[in-house]
């Protein structure tokens, strides 16, 4: 009997999400046929057969979270153990891992709580990580276990992250940890925009003309060697809202395309994004991120810098409001700008001309 286990996706991945199954026990399967489908952190893969044969046992089931090198299916009639050859050998290691929620709070050794209120929050099952204390020198007490206990009974019970919302949790977790992130805003003037300009290509221009202007913004910092690497092709991470949570595929060297294959390029990747069929290196090798929140909603904001980039520029919802130009009071158009940096790889000044060049090319009429 031949076991095919869970092969290294790439990516220093080390655990997917089983999304569906695409064969059963006792099916006949060609070599390269689809077995099963899997969701990791950065997109739905489907991980094909190795070899044809019949699927004598299937190891997990729809929703488990399975370890690299765990068991996948067995073939009937084979001996030898494959530790996965689709994407390359791993090794083998630990088996299917039931998820369970994990709260987010501060962290555990700052909980603070005698024994006796420890077992009391595992009789009621209740994490010690989101209790707020209200005893002398922010010790937990029973009553504020109690407290909690009452308000989870009438909530839902609790839903563990899953796919790319899980994925979303523990980047976000990654960059809140490890950038040291500032934030400057202003506003760009866009008067000058003729009617049914597309802002999100004027946004892309921009921020090209603003790497150009601050090379050091588009570059990767490898934090422990405290080194950065300057980067000269701009792929451009572009954020994206989903139902499951935040995409960020990327547009490749968008310093060389034109605005109609930019266009053209956007509304394919927002497609696949939807469909659920964008390709896993299409989330990769971004250098630096925009994200056009102001579609939905807001003004400003600080966008989370997801290393090893350091940079994310931000665009608030487009408006019109009084300005002051030569001494008269008109209305005019307004793009409320946020960029947030790495503060450990770029200083106040180059931000600073970077958020300028943006404003720059955005004032331009075309």
């Amino acid at each position: 009997m031949k076991t095919f286990r869970l092969p290294d996706l790439g990516e220093g991945l080390q655990e997917a999400e089983l999304v569906e199954w695409r064969v059963k026990a006792g099916d006949e399967v060609a070599v390269d046929q689809p077995l099963l489908a899997v969701e990791t952190a950065k997109a739905v893969v489907e991980i094909p057969s190795p070899q044809s044969g019949r699927i004598e046992r299937m190891f997990a089931n729809a929703g488990d979270v399975i370890r690299v090198g765990a068991p996948l299916v067995t073939f009937e009639g084979q001996k030898e153990d494959d530790a996965g050859t689709v994407v390359g050998a791993v090794e083998t290691g630990a088996s299917v891992m039931q998820e369970t929620p994990v709260a987010a709070g501060r962290a555990g050794g700052t909980v603070r709580a005698t024994p006796a209120v420890r077992a009391l929050a595992r009789k009621l099952n209740v994490d010690l990580s989101i209790v707020t204390p209200s005893g002398a020198d922010s010790v937990i007490t029973a009553e504020d276990v109690q407290r909690v206990a009452r308000v989870l009974s009438e909530a839902e019970p609790a839903e563990p992250l899953r796919g790319f919302r899980r994925a979303m949790a523990q980047n976000m977790a990654l960059a809140q940890a490890e950038v040291a992130a500032a934030t400057i805003v202003d506003d760009a003037s866009v008067d000058a925009w003729a009617a049914g300009t597309d802002i999100t290509i004027r946004l892309i221009r921009a921020l090209v003309t603003a790497c150009q202007a601050e090379p050091v913004l588009n570059c990767w910092f490898e934090s422990a060697s405290l080194s950065r690497r300057v980067l000269s092709k701009i792929d451009l991470g572009i954020a994206v809202d989903t139902p499951d949570g935040l995409f960020v595929p990327v547009l490749r060297d968008v310093a060389k395309r034109s605005a109609e294959d930019l266009r053209a390029g956007l509304d394919r990747m927002r497609a696949d994004v939807a469909a659920r069929r964008i390709p896993p290196e299409e989330m990769r090798g971004a250098t630096i991120t925009l994200s056009n929140f102001g579609t939905i909603a807001g003004r400003y904001a600080a966008p989370v810098v997801l290393p090893p980039t350091v940079a994310i520029l931000g665009a608030g919802r487009l408006r019109e409001e009084p300005v002051t130009k030569e001494g008269a009071v008109k209305i005019g158009r307004i793009i409320p700008l946020s960029l947030t940096f790495d503060h450990r790889v770029v200083s106040g000044g180059e931000a600073g001309r970077f958020l300028g060049a943006v404003m720059g090319d955005l004032a331009l009429p075309r």
